[in-house]
């Protein structure tokens, strides 16, 4: 049979190791809470930039030279 003190330790043992898995775990909840707030801004900015698209999906081609300033 295992000697009070081993029982003890182990039990000390435990109670650490319980410790450590609850900050884990309390931090890991911070993370996924802070990606859930960024994933909510980035749909919001998806379905803002799509309401800015025009429609037809982009439409014809551009042409780059249209886009420079009239100094060139």
């Amino acid at each position: 049979m295992s000697t009070p003190h081993n029982t003890e330790q182990r039990l000390t043992d435990l109670e650490i190791k319980a410790s450590f898995t609850e900050d884990q775990l309390d931090q890991l909840d911070k993370v996924v809470a802070r990606q859930q707030l960024q994933i909510d801004i980035l749909i919001r900015e998806i379905t803002q930039l799509r309401q800015q698209a025009p429609e037809g999906g982009g439409g014809a081609a551009r042409n780059l030279r249209d886009d420079l300033p009239p100094h060139f």
